[in-house]
C-alpha cells in the first residue's frame, strides 16, 4: 500500500468547493444513519447547517475524525472515493479553521511527583525519593501532569510539609537528623544469573541504588537473601561470594553456601538462612552527599563461560526449590552512626553561594542565600516583600542555633510556598470574558521548562524572561533547540513517553510463568529501554516522528537480542542494531507494545486493537458494555482453539459485534506476536491467520501490511501524537476550540518532514502556548488567594 509523503497530502486538490458539494456527500453517505431519529453515535447530521460550521465545532470535529480515519461510513456501507474523503476533510476543516482562535484559561497547577522530584534536583542539586514522601497524582487525558486533575487535600498538603521538612534537613546537612534506614527490593523474578547493567565486571546479579548519604559518619550495608515458601535460602549447595560496593569500589566480600552451610541447612534450615544473612551486612564510613552502593554475587569463572551459550532460563521459576541459584531480595542503609558533620556536599555547594566571615556579615549573606533560592524556586525574580517574609523564618531558625539552622528554616518556608508548589498565571487587569493576551516572560518560561524537562526554568530562561526577549520568536526557537539538546530533556521520554506508550505499566505485566516459564525482570526492563531509547533517538537525532512507526534501528542487550533472534550481542550494555526483520521495525515489533497489550496468558487481539486506534489513531474507543462475557474457557479433553476462533464466537453476540469489527482486525494483524512479544507461526497447532479488512476497508495481512495501512494518511498518526503533545505542554485537555491550532501545526511540521523539533517549535510558537484567553471576572490569582 502507497505511503502518502507530507507533500503529496497537502497538495491533494480540494474537490469539494462549495457547502451544497458538502452537503449531498453527507446526504448520500452518512445521514442514513445519522439523522434526527436514528442518532447514531448520539450525532445527527441532517440538521447541521454547513453554513454554520464554526458555529458547532465539536461536532464538525468528530465527523472531521472519522473521515480523516476513513471508519466512517461503517464497512460494508457504501463509502465515497479516496479524493471525496480528503476534499470534504479539507472543506470542513477550512471553516472550522476561520473561528476565533483559543487559547484556554489561566490554569493554577501544583507540580506533580515528577516534577517536584525535578525542581528539587535543580534547585538544591539533590535527588530525592519522591514516592516516599508523596502519594501517586491523578490522571486525566492520559496524563499526570493535568491542572484539573490536581487537587489539594488537607492530607496531601501535610506530606508536602514533611517533605519540605525532610529535604530542607538532607540539603542542608542538619547534625540533629537521627539514624534512619531505607530499604530496596530487588524483584523475585529478576534473574541473577548473569551481570547487570550498571554493576562492577565480574559480578552477576544484585543491585545498584544513588542513595544521598545525610551527614559523614558510619553506615551499615546488609543484604538479605531470597528463601523459598518453607522459609529456605536458595542457593547454598555451592559457595558463592557476595560483594558491596561503594561508588564502584569493593568495600566488603562475605562467602554464603559450601559444604557447612549445606549441611547445616538440612539440620536447622531457619537458623542457618538466618545466619546467612548476619554475614551479608557491614559497617562502613560513608562521607555525606550522593553515593552508588551496589550488592552483587561474584561471577564464578568455571560458570562464566558457559552463560553465553545457555539459553535464557528464568533462574527464580520454582518458589518451593531449596537449590539452583541463590537470589539476593535487598539492600537496607542505615545510618548514620557516630556522625562527624553535614560534609561537603553538593547541596550545600548551591545554597551556601556565599559564607559570613563573622556574626556581623551573616544577615547579608543570608539574605543572598534567601534572594537567589526564592529566584529558582518562584520562578522568577523574588519581590522584596517575599525575601523578607523568608527571613523571618531565617531569624526563627538562628535564634538559639547556627547560621546553617537559620538558612535550613527559611529554606522549609520556600519549598513549603504556594508559589514554590504552584504555577500560577496571572491574568492582566481590564479584559473582559474571551479576551486572548499573552502569558508574561517568566509565565512563559516556566512552561516551556515544564514542558520540555518537567522542571524549572534555569538561570539562561529566566534571564532571558525577564529581559523579556522570549517573546522574540527567533529567541524562543533558539531555547527550545537549546532544552531539546539538554540532558534535562530525558523528561520527555520518561514523562511524556512514558505515559503516552504506558510504559509505566510494565512494571505490572506479570505473565503466566506455566505458559512463560523464562520470561523474567531482566527481559521486562530490557522491553522498557528498548522503546525508551527509540524515542530518545528521535528526539535528540530530531528525525522523523514517522521514525517511531517505521524505524529500520533499535537498541538491545543481550537478554533482549535472544529474546528477538538477534545473533551477536552479548552482554548487558545497550547497542544501537539495524533491524532486518520488517514485522519488527518500530513500535508495533517492540516487545513493550506487545506485552502491554496482552493477558498473562494470552494475546488479546482487543486491547492491541484498542491501543493502536487510541495512541497511533487517537481516536476514541467507547468503553465496554457491562457485564461483557469473557471468552469460554477451555474444557477438559476439548481440542485447543486459536484466538481468532475464540473472538469468533465472542463476536457473536450482537452487543459486542459493532466494536470487534474495529478492534479486532488491527489486533489479528499482530497475533504472530505471542504474549511475550516473541515470533510465532502457530496457535492452539494451527497456522496463524492475521488476515483482516481494517475499518477504512483496507485489506491487511500481518503486522507489516497494518503498519503500511496505518501510515497510508501519514498525518493522522502525526496529529495524534501532536495531541498528545500539547495536552501533555498545557497540562489541560484539548476540545474541538483546539483543534485548528493541532492542524496547523501538523501543517507547519509537515514542511520540514515531520522532525521532532518542527512539532515543538510549532507547539511553542501556537496561540495556546503564547496565550490564555481571559476569565475576566475573576482571575485566577484572585481565586489562588482565596
Amino acid at each position: 500500500m502507497k505511503i502518502l509523503t507530507a507533500s503529496l497530502f497537502f497538495s491533494i486538490p480540494i474537490l469539494a468547493q462549495s457547502g451544497l458539494q458538502v452537503r449531498q456527500t453527507l446526504d448520500k453517505y452518512c445521514v442514513t444513519c445519522h439523522n434526527q431519529k436514528t442518532r447514531s453515535g448520539a450525532l445527527a447530521l441532517d440538521t447541521m447547517d454547513v453554513d454554520q460550521v464554526p458555529a458547532h465545532g465539536d461536532v464538525w470535529e468528530k465527523v472531521v475524525t472519522k473521515l480523516r480515519a476513513g471508519t466512517m461510513p461503517p464497512a460494508g456501507m457504501p463509502r465515497p472515493d479516496f479524493a471525496t474523503y480528503t476534499s470534504t476533510a479539507l472543506w470542513i476543516e477550512g471553516r472550522l479553521d476561520t473561528a476565533k482562535p483559543y487559547a484556554g484559561r489561566p490554569l493554577l497547577h501544583r507540580l506533580n511527583r515528577a516534577e517536584y522530584a525535578n525542581a528539587i534536583r535543580d534547585l538544591l542539586d539533590l535527588q530525592v525519593d519522591v514516592n516516599s514522601l508523596l502519594p501517586p497524582d491523578d490522571s486525566a487525558f492520559g496524563f499526570d501532569n493535568i491542572s484539573e486533575s490536581l487537587g489539594v487535600s488537607p492530607a496531601l498538603q501535610e506530606r508536602h510539609l514533611l517533605a519540605a521538612l525532610k529535604i530542607a534537613a538532607l540539603a542542608v546537612g542538619d547534625p540533629a537528623q537521627p539514624a534512619s534506614s531505607k530499604t530496596w527490593r530487588i524483584r523475585q523474578d529478576l534473574s541473577q544469573n548473569r551481570q547487570v547493567e550498571g554493576l562492577p565486571a565480574g559480578t552477576v546479579g544484585g543491585t545498584r541504588e544513588r542513595e544521598n548519604f545525610p551527614l559523614d559518619g558510619q553506615y551499615r550495608l546488609q543484604a538479605k537473601l531470597y528463601r523459598t515458601n518453607l522459609n529456605i535460602v536458595r542457593g547454598l549447595q555451592t559457595a558463592h561470594q557476595v560483594e558491596f560496593s561503594v561508588d564502584g569500589k569493593p568495600v566488603y566480600h562475605a562467602t554464603i553456601g559450601g559444604p557447612a552451610d549445606l549441611a547445616a541447612l538440612f539440620d536447622k534450615p531457619t537458623d542457618t538462612g538466618d545466619a546467612v544473612d548476619a554475614r551479608l551486612q557491614v559497617e562502613v564510613p560513608i562521607t555525606a552527599g550522593p553515593h552508588t552502593v551496589s550488592v552483587a554475587f561474584v561471577q564464578n569463572a568455571q560458570f562464566a563461560e558457559p552463560v553465553r551459550l545457555q539459553s535464557f532460563v528464568r533462574s527464580s521459576v520454582d518458589n518451593f526449590d531449596w537449590a539452583g541459584d541463590p537470589h539476593l531480595q535487598t539492600l537496607t542503609v542505615s545510618g548514620p552512626f557516630h556522625p562527624t558533620g553535614p560534609g561537603d556536599t553538593p547541596s550545600r555547594k548551591r545554597i551556601f553561594v556565599c559564607r559570613p566571615e563573622n556574626t556581623a556579615k551573616e544577615e547579608a549573606c543570608a539574605r543572598t542565600i534567601v534572594a537567589t533560592l526564592l529566584k529558582h524556586a518562584f520562578r522568577q525574580q523574588p519581590s522584596a516583600t517575599e525575601i523578607q517574609r523568608v527571613m523571618e523564618f531565617y531569624h526563627a531558625g538562628r535564634k538559639g542555633g547556627t547560621f546553617d539552622s537559620g538558612i535550613q528554616a527559611a529554606l522549609e518556608r520556600i519549598l513549603a510556598s504556594p508559589r514554590f508548589l504552584f504555577r500560577l498565571e496571572h491574568e492582566p487587569d481590564g479584559l473582559a470574558a474571551g479576551d486572548l493576551y499573552p502569558v508574561s516572560g517568566v509565565e512563559l518560561a516556566s512552561r516551556l521548562s515544564f514542558f520540555l524537562w518537567s522542571s524549572i526554568p534555569d538561570d539562561t530562561l529566566l534571564n532571558l524572561a525577564s529581559q523579556n526577549k522570549l517573546k522574540d520568536q527567533a529567541a524562543l526557537d533558539r531555547q527550545v533547540r537549546r532544552m531539546l539538546a539538554h540532558p534535562r530533556a530525558e523528561s520527555l521520554v520518561t514523562n511524556f513517553a512514558g505515559q503516552w506508550l504506558q510504559l509505566r505499566n510494565l512494571n505490572n505485566f506479570q505473565p503466566n510463568t506455566d505458559i512463560f516459564p523464562d520470561f523474567d525482570d531482566n527481559l521486562r526492563q530490557g522491553f522498557k529501554r528498548e522503546t525508551e531509547l527509540l524515542f530518545q533517538s528521535v528526539v535528540q537525532e530530531d528525525r522523523s516522528v514517522l521514525d517511531l512507526m517505521t524505524a529500520d534501528y533499535t537498541f538491545v542487550n543481550e537478554r533482549l537480542a535472544k529474546h528477538y533472534g538477534i545473533p551477536g550481542i552479548y552482554g548487558s550494555r545497550f547497542r544501537r542494531v539495524p533491524v532486518t526483520d520488517e514485522a519488527r521495525k518500530g513500535l508495533l515489533g517492540q516487545g513493550s507494545i506487545l506485552a502491554l497489550t496482552s493477558h498473562a496468558e494470552r494475546t488479546s487481539p482487543v486491547v492491541r486493537g484498542k491501543w493502536v486506534l487510541e495512541n497511533i489513531l487517537g481516536l476514541e474507543v467507547p468503553p465496554p458494555p457491562p457485564d461483557v462475557p469473557p471468552l469460554k474457557e477451555r474444557k477438559e479433553g476439548e481440542k485447543p482453539r486459536t484466538m481468532r476462533e475464540q473472538m469468533a464466537e465472542h463476536r457473536a453476540n450482537a452487543v459486542c459485534a459493532a466494536c470487534h469489527k474495529t478492534l479486532d482486525p488491527i489486533g489479528f494483524a499482530m497475533e504472530n506476536f505471542d504474549a511475550v512479544g516473541a515470533w510465532r507461526n502457530e496457535d492452539a497447532g494451527n497456522p496463524i491467520d492475521a488476515s483482516g479488512v481494517l475499518a477504512d476497508g483496507s485489506k491487511v495481512n500481518g503486522v507489516v501490511e497494518l503498519r503500511n495501512g496505518l501510515l497510508s494518511r501519514p498525518e493522522n498518526f502525526v496529529t495524534a501524537l501532536t495531541k498528545k503533545l500539547l495536552t501533555y505542554a498545557l497540562g489541560r485537555g484539548l476540545d474541538g476550540r483546539d483543534m485548528p491550532q493541532v492542524r496547523a501545526i501538523v501543517q507547519a511540521a509537515a514542511k520540514d518532514n515531520y522532525r521532532f523539533s518542527s512539532l515543538v517549535l510549532s507547539i511553542a510558537r501556537s496561540t495556546p502556548f503564547r496565550m490564555s484567553t481571559a476569565v475576566g471576572a475573576a482571575p485566577v490569582q484572585e481565586v489562588a488567594q482565596k
